[in-house]
């Protein structure tokens, strides 16, 4: 006869082994985001059709390809979607430089699968293996560098970059700031601001 006190201890261990502190240590700023939490791990960089196909890139597609992150805790797969900075982007850029090789990262994680959110991560610093923490900011230094004469509507050099982002610009000069065309914006403007 099994005792009860056994089996629930069976059942827990798997549970258990799964629910590994990953805050511990971290020093993630909150973004006050749903069903956020610190995180601090080491993973490999790699590129996730060469890891689920066979699909291998050069350089893990060089920037041209989503990147993940591969936790050495448990193996998981961890899909870095944005880095320090407010604008969901940047995660390529923080990471490519480090494919295929094993780095200690800090930021927040994101896990609801009720919102479709299952291992999202926002990396907010890395440290390559045997180098210091760096701020995960690269991103913005690499449009400025890639834009260097891109100006607000006003003609302005200064600002955030999505006021300047030429593709951006077009776009809204096609579309309309609400994507609706031209002749939407007009009276919403007049009505909201």
């Amino acid at each position: 006869m099994i005792r009860p006190l056994f089996l629930a201890a069976l059942l827990a261990a798997p549970i258990a082994a799964q629910a590994q502190d990953f805050a511990a240590g971290s020093e993630a700023k909150t973004w006050n985001l749903y069903a956020e939490e610190p995180a601090r791990f080491t993973a490999r960089v790699t590129d996730p059709l060469c890891e689920l196909t066979g699909d291998c890139a050069a350089d893990c597609g060089a920037g041209s390809r989503q990147l993940v992150l591969i936790r050495e805790a448990d193996d998981a797969m961890i899909f870095p979607l944005k880095n320090k900075q407010p604008a969901f982007t940047g995660a390529v850029n923080e990471l490519a430089p480090f494919c295929q090789q094993v780095i200690e990262v800090d930021g927040l994680m994101l896990n609801d699968p009720d919102i479709g959110a299952v291992n999202v991560y926002l990396v907010q610093r890395l440290k390559p293996e045997g180098g210091d923490w760096r701020n995960a900011d690269q991103w913005t230094k690499d449009w400025a560098e890639a834009n260097p004469n891109a100006l607000r509507p006003d003609g302005e050099a200064k600002g955030p970059w999505f006021r300047r982002d030429p593709r951006i610009r077009s776009e809204i000069e096609a579309e309309g700031y609400l994507g609706l065309g031209l002749e939407v914006d007009g009276p919403f403007i007049a009505d909201w601001f």
